[in-house]
């Protein structure tokens, strides 16, 4: 399918540019003299991307996907190459905001959109490429966000502007692509907008995600925290009561979470997000803070858990696809998560790196098996006429498990790491070693020229500045690769100890995911398209609609359409391109044009001439006379 490409690469657009900015960070600060502000430029994307999710979903319902997918991909590039051109942090904050508005599209939709095309089980195979794509990004956003913040200049431009300058022809390629190739059939429905439940969402989200990015570094018991918490608070129980007012009209119809399914997949969604999220953000610390890797090389380093991720998601896919079988992934996903995370609770500062790897390799195939499986558990409990709505809730309860995981875990790190390291510093300090250590860095006339190392082991070496010197490594651990190896040792090990009780909650968290996995009821895949689905159910609804009008009319049964299957096997009363048949897994759909033409084929001609039949008995036109050649798309 031609129009794949173009939805992963729009997915590579977002979830490349979540890792390649946060290296690139750094130098982007010093270059435009806010490193002080560079917390909102992380905070801006993270509010509008994870309040954006689910409107696209249930706006895409209503009018379509195609319209929302292309608006989300020339927003994103309009932003990105604003941000190219920003001179201050708050200019790069703002325009990182409008960056977020795309990203909730193109991360959901695509999702959405293939539920449209594919029926569940024949969406395993591909929605395993989306979380390749994802966990590719995870490897390829360090190594290239460290590679052009590094570079002076290119082609006359700051090396770090071309961070977001990337995104402009990726995005172009992305909208001509989808532009061209994707023309699903959508029949428009009458419904409310819910404006109340946006606003509301806002209110709530806004304050929520801000204090959990700025909140450790406000303090938790502040009076911004405070604030933050209580105004979120109102808002999400304002939301609620929207969304109950609004009924089946609401961002996220609250009747969904009366499905066990549901319920109990979107919990499992935010759990795995916080243990997902937090993984992904500790061990490239690990890496560069206790290993001493630069940015790039931390990535590359992340290759075993990307692998693992990859290999787990097409192999699960396959076997769905062929199987049926999916209720079992997750569960195996969470219980090797809880492995892995129980294994590098247990790592330290000398911890041999083929072993760490090894560790994450687990952990990533413990997420590969739970990704996917529980996207399409969504998209399979809803009615066709909701996959946007279900596909961008699984996304945005995982983003905001993601966001809790983030922030709780940071904050178990930095409230701990300054004891761990007092007591490998208290434990090296009596060792003869550590002693000559200390001794041949004063007088080391190289390391006197960098004022940030040598001021550590000043504050060392006099027992009153010892104090000093932790803070100054709290604020920036880069400095630690610089200081002699025996006197760096005890700072690595302080940060590997408290990095171990934070996998060890991360371990806690995924077993909780475990037990609540185990709740998922029997599931029995859907062989229909979303499409396809949709149409059965028009169909059926129509038959039922003349069956009782011909009663009511005395209408003679020869007359009226019948709906029961005949000894051939056919459908009386419809040709068999028109056939479209139940849910059920011994019935299947012949497809419809508007899937034939998204792979790139010629539409046979009996196809195209029974959905214009059905047209125009939707209009009360004579069908034996007219043969009009168009269709009504949402394109």
């Amino acid at each position: 399918m031609r129009i794949l490409y173009g939805l992963l690469m729009g997915m590579f657009l977002a979830a490349l540019d979540q890792t390649i900015v946060s290296t690139a960070i750094r130098t982007i600060g010093d270059d435009l003299h806010g490193l002080s502000a560079q917390a909102w430029v992380t905070t801006a994307y993270l509010i509008t991307s994870t309040i954006a999710t689910p409107l696209y979903g249930k706006l895409s319902d209503m009018f379509g996907r195609r319209p929302f997918y292309l608006f989300a991909i020339v927003t994103f590039i309009i932003g990105s190459l604003a941000c190219s051109f920003a001179d201050t942090m708050y200019q790069l904050a703002a325009f990182r905001a409008i960056q977020g508005i795309g990203a909730g599209g193109l991360m959901s939709l695509a999702l959405a959109i293939i539920g449209d095309i594919l029926p569940p089980r024949e969406r395993a195979k591909y929605q395993g490429y989306f979380l390749a794509v994802f966990g590719t990004t995870s490897v390829l956003g360090p190594v290239i966000g460290g590679f052009f913040a590094e570079q002076s200049s290119i082609l006359g431009l700051t090396g770090w502007r071309w961070v977001f300058l990337i995104n402009v022809p990726l995005g172009v390629v992305a909208f001509l692509l989808v532009a061209r190739t994707l023309h699903l059939h959508h029949e428009r429905r009458a419904a409310r907008v819910d404006y109340l439940g946006a606003a509301a969402l806002v209110i709530g989200l806004v304050p929520l995600l801000t204090v959990a990015e700025q909140g450790r570094t406000w303090g938790w018991d502040s009076t911004k925290s405070i604030a933050c918490f209580v105004i979120g608070i109102i808002g999400i129980l304002l939301f609620i009561a929207v969304e109950a007012r609004m009924k089946d009209d609401a961002l996220i119809p609250l009747r969904i979470f009366k499905s066990r399914a549901i319920s109990v997949t979107i919990v499992g969604s935010i759990i795995i997000g916080m243990a997902m999220f937090g993984a992904m953000m500790m061990l490239p610390l690990y890496m560069q803070i206790v290993h001493g890797a630069s940015p790039m090389k931390s990535g590359l380093m992340m290759l075993p858990l990307v692998l693992g991720m990859m290999s787990a998601s097409i192999i699960s896919g396959q076997i769905t696809a062929r199987t049926g079988v999916i209720r079992i992934f997750p569960i195996i996903g969470t219980a090797l998560l809880s492995i892995g995370m129980f294994a590098l609770s247990h790592i330290t500062a000398d911890s041999e790196l083929w072993v760490v790897m090894a560790f994450m390799l687990l952990v990533g195939l413990g997420l590969g098996n739970c990704m996917q499986a529980l996207t399409l558990i969504v998209q399979n409990a809803v009615s066709p006429r909701e996959i946007g709505m279900a596909t961008s809730s699984a996304t945005f309860f995982r983003q905001m498990g993601g966001t809790i995981g983030v922030a709780v875990f940071l904050s178990m790190l930095f409230s701990t790491v300054g004891d761990r390291i007092k007591e490998n510093m208290t434990a090296a300090a009596a060792t003869p070693e550590f002693k000559q250590a200390l001794q041949t860095a004063l007088g080391d006339k190289t390391l006197m020229a960098d004022k940030e190392a040598y001021g550590i082991v000043q504050g060392l070496a006099n027992p009153k500045g010892g104090g000093a010197a932790l803070n100054s490594v709290s604020e920036d651990s880069s400095v630690i690769s610089r200081l002699p190896k025996a006197i760096a040792h005890p700072f690595e090990a302080g940060f590997a100890d408290a990095m171990d009780h934070v996998f060890l909650t991360a371990m806690g968290i995924s077993v909780l995911g475990f037990l609540v996995l185990l709740l998922l009821p029997k599931i029995e895949l859907r062989t229909q398209s979303g499409m396809a689905a949709a149409a059965a159910a028009k169909s059926k609804a129509e038959g039922e609609a003349a069956a009782a009008a011909a009663s009511v009319g005395g209408v003679d049964d020869s007359e009226a359409p019948a709906t029961t299957r005949a000894a051939d096997g056919h459908v009386s009363g419809t040709s068999p391109a028109e056939e479209v048949v139940g849910t059920g897994s011994a019935w299947c759909a012949a497809p419809t044009m508007e899937e034939i033409a998204a792979d790139g084929q010629p539409v046979p001609e009996a196809v195209h001439d029974a959905e214009v039949r059905v047209e125009l008995r939707e209009k009360g036109e004579d069908v034996a006379h007219k043969t009009p050649r168009h269709r009504r798309s949402d394109d």
